[in-house]
């Protein structure tokens, strides 16, 4: 479904992604580790062309791009076949759950306010906020508010959702409520690629794990394998950091 190769970017003279090659099959679930500042958010929204990455190759749905010069009409295209849940939320403050789904639908879709409204509250009802359309995101908790974000995601019917770190900015307790809507999308076959730091998502829900550090993926494999039988020293290392955290 999606495959980038040799992608590369640096921030002035910080080369952050040094060459990374990622193959995503549909209805795999990819968790993306590594400590903070290893590249992962920045290679995420390199792929979907929030930042414009130096080099690199991208294939999605058979169609090849140039990320370094893909043209804002290409990106278009490819941005409604995908979805973007960030760690932030970033819902709109004055709009209800159902009307932070259903904008993107109306205004960038064009969907008829009537239809968006459908849509909407069935991806609302999916991440069980059916009962919450109405509440502004002041009214709910930061797990009802990142739900939201996935409905969203969700309504939009995108062939592969992105998630950035969607649990970090949560307090422990809601991290849970998050974590079990993404699980039940792995379950019903959502292709997803997730930059995390929940161990216990990446072992039992992830298809395949990529660990990356200073700018490079350090091993990638089956979720399995990396877990049980790691095969470079940094891997175990960091995997014996985890467990201790």
């Amino acid at each position: 479904m999606l495959e980038v190769r040799d992608v590369r970017k640096a921030f002035g003279e910080l080369q952050v992604l040094k060459g990374i090659d990622l193959k995503v099959d549909k209805g795999d679930v990819v968790a993306i580790l590594g400590s903070s500042g290893s590249g992962k958010t920045t290679l995420l929204r390199c792929i979907n062309f929030l930042e414009t990455a130096d080099k690199g190759t991208m294939v999605f749905d058979g169609e090849t791009f140039e990320m370094g010069h893909t043209s804002k009409k290409d990106i278009g295209r490819i941005r409604k076949k995908t979805a973007f849940v960030f760690q932030s939320f970033n819902l709109f403050a004055n709009k209800t759950a159902l009307q932070n789904v259903t904008e993107g639908l109306i205004v960038a879709r064009k969907v008829p306010k009537a239809q968006a409204e459908e849509i909407g509250r069935r991806a609302l009802e999916k991440v069980g906020l059916g009962d919450r359309k109405s509440h502004y995101p002041h009214q709910l908790s930061g797990g009802q508010q990142q739900r939201v974000a996935i409905a969203r995601a969700l309504a939009v019917d995108p062939e592969i959702i992105f998630f950035d770190e969607p649990t970090s900015a949560l307090d422990p307790e809601l991290i849970g409520e998050v974590l079990e809507v993404m699980r039940e999308l792995a379950q019903e076959g959502m292709t997803m690629l997730v930059v995390t730091h929940e161990m216990n998502f990446a072992r039992n829900v992830s298809t395949k794990v990529v660990f990356m550090e200073h700018g490079k993926i350090v091993e990638s494999g089956s979720s399995k394998e990396f877990f049980e039988n790691p095969k470079e020293e940094r891997t175990r290392e960091f995997l014996r950091m985890a467990v201790r955290e």
